[in-house]
């Protein structure tokens, strides 16, 4: 939080909470997205359009395909050019995981991390169990799920389902 002191606060009980790290974080990350959606478009909303409306041929339902392929990949590159090319590889293979991840989602009607949660949250530490070995046993726990077969996948385990998912979009390896 900056050290500017807000002067409608006392009408509201005081000063305002300090915010956590965790907060100020995903205001970086995420707060700013509209801003940013913002200047994207004005970057190249317009060529784009231009360019798609040159192509008389397009039926309306195809253009607007088009539009938002473009625009996920300008924006896709984007961050790849801004990253230094080590971390990029990282972020991308990350991104390609996490899109194989939503696909599951979405083809299976499931929310895999979710899940993994519901099944973390059934853990309790054991009788005498120091906190480091149950976060150890939790962590153990947490790695091996992805490779479990689960109901809601038709007894596939979710790293086999991502990985298929990721390879029929051509995000694998």
């Amino acid at each position: 939080m900056t050290d500017e002191y807000d002067p409608n606060a006392a009408l509201f009980g005081g000063e305002e909470p300090e915010k956590g790290e965790d907060e100020v974080l995903a205001e970086h990350l995420f707060g700013k997205n509209p801003n940013r959606t913002s200047a994207i478009s004005d970057l190249f909303s317009n060529e784009m359009m231009a360019a798609i409306d040159e192509d008389t041929d397009l039926p309306e339902e195809a253009k607007r395909k088009m539009i938002f392929k473009m625009t996920a990949n300008s924006v896709l590159d984007m961050i790849m050019e801004c990253l230094p090319s080590d971390m990029a590889a990282d972020v991308a293979a990350i991104l390609d995981g996490y899109i194989g991840m939503c696909m599951v989602n979405k083809t299976y009607s499931v929310d895999l991390l979710g899940e993994l949660q519901k099944a973390i949250s059934e853990l309790s530490p054991e009788e005498g169990e120091s906190d480091e070995d149950f976060d150890r046993r939790l962590s153990a726990m947490e790695e091996a799920w992805w490779s479990i077969p689960q109901p809601k996948l038709d007894g596939r385990n979710p790293e086999d389902s991502i990985r298929e998912m990721a390879r029929r979009y051509g995000l694998d390896g």
